[in-house]
């Protein structure tokens, strides 16, 4: 048994034998081709994603913001709204006379003809 290990195998070089190491040569390199393209498809498809993935996390917090700061805006709207319908309503009252008259008799204690103005404290600051 000791001398079948001893001996060494010589191989044929044949013209048949080089053509299946050069299929065999042809064959290892397109795997590694293969790989080496599988690879770069991997890496680029990964890259890719990694892109996407973080484009549409940016416009989803763009989004959210746009959202919250809408109804801010819409609140803040609301509330010009009704104070641009008081002031309008002040508006049309500062056209009638008698109102005018009214103001000034509280404000400035105007009094017409023959009128006395008493100013009795509110019952509230009591």
């Amino acid at each position: 048994m000791s001398l079948a290990k001893d001996r060494k195998i010589t191989q044929l070089q044949s013209q048949y034998m080089q053509q299946q190491e050069r299929k065999e040569q042809i064959i290892k390199r397109r795997k590694r081709g293969l790989i080496r393209r599988l690879t770069l498809f991997g890496l680029i498809a990964a890259v890719t994603s990694v892109i996407v993935l973080t484009t549409l996390i940016s416009q989803s917090s763009a989004i959210d913001e746009k959202i919250h700061e809408e109804k801010v805006l819409q609140s803040q709207l609301t509330k010009l709204e009704k104070e641009e319908k008081v002031l309008e309503e002040e508006i049309v009252k500062l056209n009638d006379d008698e109102y005018i008259a009214k103001i000034a008799r509280r404000d400035y204690f105007l009094s017409e003809d023959n009128e006395i103005i008493f100013n009795l404290p509110n019952k509230d600051k009591e």
